[in-house]
């Protein structure tokens, strides 16, 4: 995301558009990757609620948040692009706040992977997840990320 300081985040997650909603999808590979026809759009709302749930020292992951939404309304899967902009635009809409904070730095890719698009980027995620007992590892040489070792054991169940 692009100019964070002067969008009001807040505003944005408060903005369901026309979400909660289904789409039928019609694409074949798009029903071959994620299973079925039935794709559910899930306002940003909804995943700061989820977030809000993860205690300190626990985790989650979009994916995680994806498939609890799907069957929570009878949804083949959810929207797999629009779930990646919500989640960022909550990690921001808490970035902008003194009080009611969303915990965004415990939600990951769904491989354990921290969030470049997460405010202050890796840094603040990294140092936030390690002062609450997680161990940051990276991996690669010139494109390096960054994972939370043996993330698995830590996530919480929806």
């Amino acid at each position: 995301m692009s100019n964070e300081s002067k969008k009001d985040f807040n505003a944005m997650m408060k903005n369901n558009k026309d979400m909660p909603k289904i789409q039928i999808v019609e694409d074949e590979k798009t029903i071959q990757k994620y299973g079925g026809t039935k794709m559910f759009f899930a306002p940003p709302l909804y995943y700061d609620e989820l977030m809000k749930k993860v205690p300190k020292g626990k985790l989650i992951t979009v994916s995680q948040m994806r498939d609890y939404l799907a069957k929570q309304n009878k949804a083949d899967f959810t929207d797999p692009m629009t779930a990646g902009i919500f989640v960022n635009i909550v990690a921001w809409a808490s970035y902008q706040r003194n009080k009611d904070i969303t915990p965004y730095w415990r939600t990951l890719k769904s491989d354990g992977e921290l969030n470049v698009k997460y405010p202050e980027a890796i840094e603040l995620q990294k140092r936030l997840l390690e002062g609450e007992g997680h161990t940051i590892i990276s991996k690669g040489k010139k494109n390096i990320k960054y994972y939370v070792k043996d993330f698995k054991k830590s996530l919480i169940e929806l």
